[in-house]
């Protein structure tokens, strides 16, 4: 045999390296499990403390929303607020923190197409923003009326609000140059859409003006349609709420993937 024949030839790949991407989202997913006290641990422990704030401090144990109490209301939404919260800051943390120790070409080196690095950097804010609700859920039903009415509601809502957040993270950390920029871009555009989505109230309390600017905020139906599978009660269309999701998420992935493949901010 021939010393040629012993060498290693090149890896083969096909339309789309699975290894490549399984490396990426791992990597991805392995940024905040080893800092999990930070990144699972102190988002559940403030869950719990809005909660508690809002039972004890604001007296919300002796109201009511659409018949059911405010604390069984006010539970999903802060569940849901959370795992948005934490998938945008997986992904757009992971960008802006490559560009600024100018690590970000180790990535773009690689054989990963531009729909590769989308998934994985997605999947991967995803997994974070699942892992905290899942945390959220049975810690908060220590002490809050938690119980799941429709388990399809709750997995959908909860798979494509984190995939929203995650996304609009990529879009924020390729836009942004540094930190500041990224706490622009969450203080400006994440923060008021979340508190502004009924986390905290129903929006048949509103003016009927607010009340059609609520609705047209994808985050209200990303939280209407979580918490209808926790208590059963929703305050918009469901089926509405459903294809809301889903065509934001396609929008983001398109422009994701679009910044991605351009290079915008990444290459230059």
């Amino acid at each position: 045999m021939s010393d040629v024949s012993r060498l290693p030839h090149p890896r083969a790949l096909g339309a789309v390296n699975w290894l490549g991407l399984w490396t990426l989202t791992g990597k991805e997913v392995r940024r905040f499990v080893i800092v999990h006290a930070q990144t699972i641990g102190a988002p559940v422990i403030t869950t719990l403390l809005f909660y508690i704030v809002f039972a004890t401090a604001l007296g919300g144990t002796g109201r009511e929303v659409d018949g059911i109490s405010y604390m069984a209301f006010l539970a999903p939404g802060l569940i849901m607020m959370s795992m948005a919260q934490n998938a945008f800051a997986n992904t757009s943390s992971s960008f802006v923190i490559s560009k600024v120790q100018g690590n970000i070409v180790d990535v773009l080196m690689p054989p990963l197409s531009p729909l590769e690095l989308t998934l994985g950097y997605t999947l991967g804010g995803v997994a974070r923003g699942v892992v905290v609700g899942a945390v959220s859920v049975p810690v908060l039903a220590l002490v809050a009326p938690v119980e799941i009415v429709d388990i399809g509601y709750v997995l959908y809502h909860a798979l494509m609000g984190s995939m929203m957040l995650s996304l609009m993270g990529v879009i924020g950390g390729i836009w942004s140059d540094k930190f500041d920029h990224l706490a622009a871009f969450q203080n400006f555009i994440v923060l008021p859409a979340t508190f502004l989505s009924g986390t905290f109230y129903t929006s048949s309390q509103l003016p009927e003006a607010w009340r059609i600017v609520c609705h047209l905020n994808p985050f209200f139906y990303m939280t209407d349609g979580f918490r209808y599978g926790f208590t059963g009660v929703s305050d918009g269309t469901l089926g509405v709420g459903i294809g809301v999701m889903l065509g934001v998420n396609a929008l983001l992935f398109w422009a994701a993937y679009k910044l991605i493949a351009s290079g915008y901010k990444l290459k230059t």
